[in-house]
């Protein structure tokens, strides 16, 4: 009699730790699964970041060459300015002889024609 009821409890416990060996298997599984997901999540995250990377360097080379172009291109702008300057100051002293010459020569013809 004892040891029937030691034999029932013992495959009640036994039937509990199977059930509980079932439970922790589909955790387990559960858990596998995940891993495998967060490392194929990781690894596109790696490859997403070797990409930027990629892009920000890429970038920043066009940035330095953009940056140099647009130096280059504002001295440029200042010697051409200051060629339209000379110009234009040089204009204006051939437009200041101009007029002397052409007011020398309309009294000139006055004389003339007064005599």
């Amino acid at each position: 009699q004892q040891v029937e009821g030691e034999l029932e409890r013992a495959e009640d416990r036994a039937e509990v730790g199977e059930i509980k060996i079932l439970e922790l298997e589909e955790e387990l599984r559960v858990v596998a699964n995940n891993l495998k997901s967060l490392e194929v999540s990781e690894e596109k995250a790696n490859q997403r970041e070797e990409s930027y990377k990629e892009q920000i360097k890429t970038l920043t080379a066009k940035l330095k060459q953009a940056e140099a172009r647009a130096e280059f291109a504002e001295r440029s702008v200042q010697k051409l300015q200051k060629e339209v300057d000379r110009l234009e100051d040089e204009l204006m002293a051939e437009q200041d002889k101009y007029k002397s010459i052409t007011e020398e020569l309309e009294q000139t013809f006055a004389e003339m024609s007064g005599y």
